[in-house]
């Protein structure tokens, strides 16, 4: 009975010195449980100030709710139950009363909702919308996917040009889109957010693809014709070489998958990436064809940025019907439930994934060919 009274007392005293050791009775987290990745992690605590002013952007209808909810329970068991992001939901129309309350059921994070401009989803005054029509109706004849939904035509353009420019993204520096019914399959301990500000990277992206080229007939011949008005907008000759295989000739549909993609909302706010949108808004290939907002923000990011700005988040696990990014190095398998064997880079189709990291490194002087 003595000994065992004396090493009960001996681990109550080795549980008080740990105690004493962990807490000073001031009620503050000592140091080295204060900093995550040199920020204080009372920056992360829900409403708090974030180290960088990013916010999860969705862009999602009412009759999505179900689908959105899997997503926020994904991206919230791997990243944002420890990091406490903010949401921005837009919608075209208002979002109901059930579609609100779930949704802020979901996280502890701030939540906003906001209604897209109406001339942010219409047609613009010099579009014909007679020939869109009759557009819409020989694409559908050849079979393209989404050859007559209007709806997706006005999606495509608004995150092309208009996404950044809500009201409720004044404030924001960087965004990550999040779209309904994704997976993530990995757990995100550290802040992507703050790795791509402390490093100037201003995209990044989990899947590369190559564009259905009848979706995009004529968008690489408006982009030749831009520069050659405005040549300084080609500021970074390697982009070109992962856009065209042959000196920009032709492009060979390579566009980052931007269902998923972490961006700098000053670059999409600046006045080269204006210039590139505007001009091929008044194009009209968003409703003449059907350009989607992956091969414009790809273009404009490999011609405007530096290699080194463009960062490919190989260790985000990430699944959008029919394809997936699943890390390969066996660490990963400790944090992933996701099968390498079935990730989207060993597909031809995904091939400029890994054909951005394999660029050379950037050289300061860069100009047309």
């Amino acid at each position: 009975m003595g000994l065992k009274y004396i090493a009960l007392n001996l681990c109550v005293g080795v549980l008080l010195a740990l105690f004493a050791h962990w807490y000073d009775g001031s009620g503050a987290v000592p140091p080295e449980r204060s900093m995550r990745d040199g920020v204080d992690i009372g920056m992360y605590a829900p409403g708090a100030p974030k180290p960088v002013r990013a916010a999860f952007v969705v862009l999602v209808r009412n009759s999505e709710l179900p689908g959105m909810k899997q997503a926020m329970r994904q991206i919230e068991d791997r990243f944002n139950n420890k990091f406490n992001y903010p949401y921005v939901f837009l919608n075209d129309v208002p979002f109901t009363d059930e579609f609100v309350a779930e949704t802020t059921a979901m996280t502890r994070a701030n939540v906003s909702f906001g209604v897209i401009p109406a001339e942010h989803w219409s047609y613009p005054a010099w579009i014909n919308q007679t020939y869109a029509r009759e557009c819409r109706e020989n694409m559908a004849r050849q079979g393209v996917f989404y050859a007559q939904s209007e709806s997706y035509r006005h999606m495509c353009r608004f995150n092309s040009g208009f996404f950044f420019r809500h009201p409720l993204l004044n404030d924001i520096e960087y965004y990550w889109r999040i779209e309904p019914d994704v997976e993530y399959s990995c757990d995100i301990d550290y802040d992507p957010f703050l790795y791509m500000s402390r490093r100037g990277i201003k995209y990044g992206y989990t899947l590369a693809l190559h564009e259905y080229p009848e979706t995009i007939p004529t968008l690489w011949a408006t982009v030749k014709r831009l520069l050659a008005l405005r040549p300084e907008l080609l500021r970074h000759a390697n982009g070109l070489a992962w856009l065209s295989r042959d000196g920009g000739d032709t492009y060979n549909g390579c566009h980052f998958w931007s269902n998923f993609e972490i961006g700098s909302l000053d670059f999409f706010r600046s006045e080269e990436y204006l210039a590139y949108f505007n001009y091929l808004d008044h194009a009209g290939g968003f409703f003449y064809e059907r350009w989607g907002d992956a091969p414009v923000h790809s273009i404009a990011a490999a011609l405007l940025l530096k290699k080194e700005e463009v960062h490919w988040f190989e260790d985000i696990g990430y699944y959008h019907n029919p394809w997936t990014n699943c890390p390969l190095s066996p660490e990963s398998r400790l944090r992933c439930h996701c099968d390498p064997s079935k990730s989207a880079i060993h597909h031809p189709w995904a091939s400029c994934t890994q054909a951005w990291p394999a660029l050379p490194p950037s050289s300061n002087s860069t100009s047309p060919a």
